[in-house]
């Protein structure tokens, strides 16, 4: 699904819309909006990821609650200033939005979520033992973009992963697949 491309940073997805549409800002003259998406896990829990996608991707479009779309594009980080401490803020950027058809939700949700990201390790990776005693590594990867922008995205490598991700170093270039995960699940 997440198109193979020279893009650094690539995301598919699949879910249902889980929350109504809320302008969130404009840049030169073009709004954008935000809703959150409930893509399904093989779990049979769901991931709820934020989405901001431009007014031009969905003129007359009905993105109603519980309607099921298809939405490519990027993984985009920016800092919240809230009470003079920086948050920072992950959301699904939109480039491509697909309202899906009745009979192509199932065939289309075996693969619901996938990101391909293309950057450089920007801190020392931390490893680290869960109380199940599942290894894990926390990384944050910087990924260039257009116009001398990057974004700073956290990422997780699990078991052999987590291993071989402790020993990177600062400024080590890598390029990952995986999936978005939300920290808050519903069940």
């Amino acid at each position: 699904m997440v198109e193979r491309t020279m893009d650094t940073n690539a995301v598919g997805v699949i879910g249902k819309v889980n929350s109504p549409m809320e302008f969130s800002h404009e840049m030169y003259g073009e709004g954008f909006y935000n809703f959150d998406l409930e893509v399904p896990r093989l779990s049979n829990s769901v991931d709820i990821l934020p989405i901001t996608i431009s007014e031009r991707l969905i003129v007359d479009m009905d993105l109603s609650i519980g309607s099921y779309v298809q939405i490519n594009g990027q993984l985009r980080s920016y800092n919240r200033y809230v009470d003079n401490t920086s948050r920072l803020v992950l959301t699904v950027f939109a480039r491509d939005i697909k309202i899906l058809k009745d009979e192509e939700v199932d065939e289309l949700l075996r693969s619901p979520n996938e990101i391909f990201l293309d950057g450089y390790i920007c801190k020392p990776p931390i490893y680290r033992t869960t109380p199940f005693g599942r290894e894990i590594s926390d990384l944050l990867i910087a990924v260039n973009r257009a116009y001398n922008k990057s974004d700073y995205i956290p990422c997780i490598a699990w078991g052999r992963n987590a291993r071989f991700c402790e020993k990177l170093l600062v400024g080590d270039h890598i390029k990952l697949w995986g999936r978005i995960q939300s920290r808050i699940i519903i069940l």
